[in-house]
């Protein structure tokens, strides 16, 4: 299992980075008629259009997906790529006018680089302008600012990033995109830590009075997992989302703990339909893809505006 989300033909995806400023976005662009869905999990989600991607709304065709940072002031990257799309005449024809649906999932990476540096409409124009069957991986786009193992505070977090991963059977493919900011901490196939919370900085210790442990203290809403699970099988809307339902144990897989108060996890979901596939093994080869990304988000990425990647002495490294 490797391989990238645009092993999904037609697919494409872009990145917009800011590493001076530590933040960046990342637009995946499907071909024409992708049905799409997703699934909202945690306390802390920071989103756009999700309410139109449950079963039974009206619109089942989605025309760009939109990962960024930023925190809710990121969002702001989705306007510059709805106006790409309007620009070339897709999205969803309204008589008068064809709307571009874009949904769009935000993680806050504000604490490191520069806070009030964020995406907006030219990152999301420049995501799409740069969109290409290349995925790259680790401290760019979306993951340019993310971090992990925040679960003793963030100064034990470790860098977080962007990863992808694809699996096949027969002809259905499966692939994942998934951007890592988690709370927790990254663990490996073998359920061993990958990228655990660093060492207290010295002259701290991990307890509180009386020698009780001190309970984690992440901050509300500066985490979140989120990412795009993308399947060539044909999917209706409402298999879609039960697809993007099973992805949140992808994440659960990988990150401990997953879904937390201060996570916003988020995984959208975008079938192109070349395929029948039964449900079974499209759910079960999107949980490996996404724990599969989680994993190599963090593998690939590299120390930033002093938070340290795998390989600088992060707990759980083996390279370390």
């Amino acid at each position: 299992m490797s391989g990238a989300i645009t092993d999904v033909a037609g697919l494409r995806v872009g990145h917009w980075t800011d590493a001076a400023a530590a933040t960046g976005c990342t637009v995946v662009l499907p071909p024409a008629g992708t049905i799409g869905s997703g699934e909202v999990r945690g306390g802390a989600p920071g989103t756009r259009e999700t309410d139109l991607l449950r079963p039974g709304m009206l619109v089942e065709d989605v025309h760009a997906v939109l990962l960024t940072g930023g925190s809710a002031f990121g969002l702001a990257a989705a306007d510059g790529v709805v106006s790409w799309l309007e620009e070339r005449g897709i999205g969803f024809d309204a008589g008068v006018a064809k709307v571009p649906i874009v949904p769009a999932a935000v993680l806050f990476d504000l604490g490191i680089g520069v806070a009030d540096v964020r995406p907006g409409p030219d990152a999301g124009r420049a995501a799409c302008e740069a969109a290409s069957g290349v995925v790259d991986e680790g401290s760019v786009g979306a993951g340019t600012g993310a971090t992990v193992a925040k679960i003793h505070g963030p100064a034990r977090a470790v860098k977080g990033g962007i990863g992808t991963s694809s699996a096949r059977e027969g002809g259905l493919v499966v692939g994942a995109l998934v951007a890592t900011n988690a709370v927790g901490e990254i663990v490996d196939e073998h359920g061993e830590i990958l990228a655990g919370a660093r060492a207290a900085p010295e002259g701290e210790t991990s307890d509180g009075p009386d020698d009780e442990p001190r309970p984690p203290f992440p901050t509300p809403a500066t985490n979140t997992v989120i990412g795009v699970v993308a399947t060539n099988a044909r999917l209706s809307k409402e298999r879609a989302h039960l697809l993007a339902v099973a992805s949140h144990d992808g994440i659960s897989a990988a990150v401990r703990p997953a879904h937390t108060l201060w996570d916003g996890d988020t995984v959208f979901v975008l079938a192109t339909g070349q395929l029948d596939a039964d449900q079974m093994s499209v759910e079960r080869l999107a949980e490996r893809v996404v724990a599969e990304a989680i994993r190599r988000s963090v593998r690939a990425a590299r120390s930033l505006a002093g938070v340290p990647a795998l390989g600088a002495g992060v707990p759980g490294d083996a390279s370390a």
